[in-house]
């Protein structure tokens, strides 16, 4: 019997130690950084949004985020302290809602960093849902202040495997200049491979009113961004409106909502106008750029090229309205740019 105490004794110790030195591991070396700042010479994998981005948020150095959905992925922070001047951080979430904003801005604001400025990609689509919905479930336990909760990073067998094991093997350290970029190469970025893949929608008869977005819209505002805006009056905030193809423009016409679209636009600036601390950015109607599908690698996404000349933008003030009637101006180009455009043409030809 003593004998066979000795051996569990000694089994459970050995397990304990185990799980000590496991989540001692996981603390030196926090791949997520959630107790502090990247190691010096430790190789990390940076490719995880949901779970990496509240640390980077915490312990990373930057004065300044960049943040949104896939259409912000191919931004290069070295850009924004080339023509800028700011230390930017990237924090996107791809198919990012108004809620992944404001859980991350949450996080940004509370860290102690001096944030002079962010740089909010906002897709006109997400803001038209609830105020509570994020694209995915997030880890909880990686964005509270609840250190109990964190039994699930420290004995989690994917951050000992993936992020600290396997980078110790094969080791090429994620450029945070560049994280999250998009995986497409130049070669995808031509008109050809967009509309092969490109899919129209089915017609809707019947027109969405032109006020059917701007309830949802002004919920998502006043709950997920506003709030941020007011209570960091030393923050500017560069809002931004990304260029998506024409093949967007031809989905918002084949599903009748053109106008209410429009309206859901000018709702936006109009209320975000009104801050002192919010320069806005309006890209739709760079008809270069958006009737040129090779420029994109689907209806949507475009080349880092316009990444750049968009950060361009930020620094001389090329694209900026700065008041509802040079919103409504604006918008009037998309509109005709839009009705000018030879749909007929590019869905007849063989690609």
């Amino acid at each position: 019997m003593d004998r066979f105490k000795k051996w569990v004794i000694s089994t459970i110790s050995v397990i304990l130690i185990l799980f000590v030195l496991v989540a001692a591991l996981v603390v030196f070396v926090d791949p997520f950084f959630q107790y502090h700042a990247p190691l010096e010479k430790f190789p990390y994998l940076v490719d995880n949004q949901l779970s990496q981005n509240p640390g980077m948020a915490k312990h990373m150095e930057y004065d300044s985020v960049i943040l949104g959905s896939s259409m912000t992925v191919n931004f290069n922070t070295h850009w924004f302290e080339e023509l800028l001047g700011r230390k930017a951080l990237k924090l996107n979430y791809s198919g990012a809602y108004p809620k992944d904003q404001a859980n991350i801005m949450e996080i940004v604001f509370d860290s102690g960093h001096d944030v002079q400025a962010v740089f909010l990609g906002v897709d006109v689509t997400t803001y038209t849902g609830g105020v509570e919905e994020t694209k995915y479930p997030i880890p909880e336990y990686l964005y509270d202040d609840n250190y109990l909760n964190d039994v699930q990073y420290l004995f989690n067998k994917d951050v000992v495997l993936n992020y600290i094991l396997r980078p110790l093997a094969d080791p090429d350290k994620t450029d945070l200049a560049t994280v999250y970029q998009s995986w497409w190469t130049d070669e995808y970025y031509n008109i050809q491979w967009v509309m092969h893949n490109y899919e129209p929608p089915a017609p809707v008869s019947e027109e969405a009113p032109p006020a059917a977005y701007i309830e949802s819209t002004d919920k998502n505002l006043r709950v997920n961004l506003c709030p941020y805006i007011q209570q960091n009056p030393d923050t500017v905030f560069y809002i931004f409106f990304p260029p998506y193809s024409i093949l967007y423009w031809n989905d918002v016409i084949q599903e009748n909502h053109l106008e209410a679209t429009m309206a859901e636009y000018e709702h936006i600036a109009e209320t975000l106008l009104a801050y002192d601390n919010v320069r806005i950015f309006y890209f739709p109607n760079q008809e270069e750029i958006v009737t040129d599908l090779n420029n994109y690698a689907d209806y949507t996404h475009y080349h880092r090229d316009i990444n750049r000349y968009m950060t361009e933008c930020f620094a001389n003030g090329d694209c900026e309205v700065t008041s509802v009637e040079e919103m409504t101006q604006a918008l009037d180009e998309t509109r005709d740019m839009i009705g000018r455009f030879d749909f007929e043409t590019l869905f007849s030809v063989e690609y």
